[in-house]
């Protein structure tokens, strides 16, 4: 009897680990409001202001990002320029395609591949793999690392000053608030270890 208890605690003990494990899905925010159509909330100008946090919670860098962001039709542009805490600028842009029923893929210089997203409710969440530079030097002084998701011509700016590009996955989600804020937290993993967060807001003009 003692046995079949301990065997029986063993297995619920278990089952909780694995739903713990589960994490989010995006179907978990399906009827949330209000609901986030992606083609009009980035269309117009956005303020973004943010963090990149290390796998420790330190902040690494904070940042804005003014998006100019466009559709026609189906396909999008998403002009974002970044400013550095550390005083540098970068640039990505983003074309996104909707795919139908609140699906999306997207590109962008340092994107290896496609993003793939879909929205539910009042959420958005998407994976891409992002080739990221790792170390060199430049004449600006100190070496490159990694720090945020910068973007644009991030990778060949890093060839030219040494760097090695590591791909980098990111789990990206999107949280819209009202009709002029949405939240967005990113987790970045290698080898399913995680390396740090990327967490910001974004601002409709």
């Amino acid at each position: 009897m003692k046995r079949r208890l301990l065997l029986s605690a063993g297995a619920a003990a278990s089952a909780l680990v694995l739903t713990g494990c589960a994490g989010p899905q995006i179907s978990d925010f399906a009827g949330q409001k209000p609901a986030l159509d992606l083609r009009q909330y980035f269309n117009g100008t956005l303020d973004a202001y943010g963090v990149f946090t290390d796998r420790s919670g330190a902040v690494v860098k904070r940042f804005t990002v003014v998006m100019r962001c466009s559709w026609t039709g189906e396909d999008g542009v998403l002009d974002e320029d970044f400013t550095y805490s550390d005083g540098t600028t970068q640039k990505r842009i983003w074309r996104l395609k909707h795919l139908g029923n609140g699906r999306y893929s997207g590109t962008a210089d340092d994107v290896v591949g496609s993003a793939l997203g879909e929205t539910q409710g009042n959420s958005f969440r998407w994976g891409y793999t992002l080739a990221l530079p790792v170390g060199g030097t430049s004449d600006a002084g100190p070496p490159q690392v990694a720090s945020a998701p910068s973007g644009g011509s991030a990778a060949r700016e890093a060839a030219s000053v040494g760097a090695t590009i590591v791909n980098v996955e990111f789990d990206d989600w999107m949280y819209l608030m009202d009709q002029r804020v949405m939240l967005n937290k990113a987790t970045m993993s290698k080898f399913g270890i995680r390396l740090g967060e990327v967490t910001l807001s974004f601002v409709k003009r």
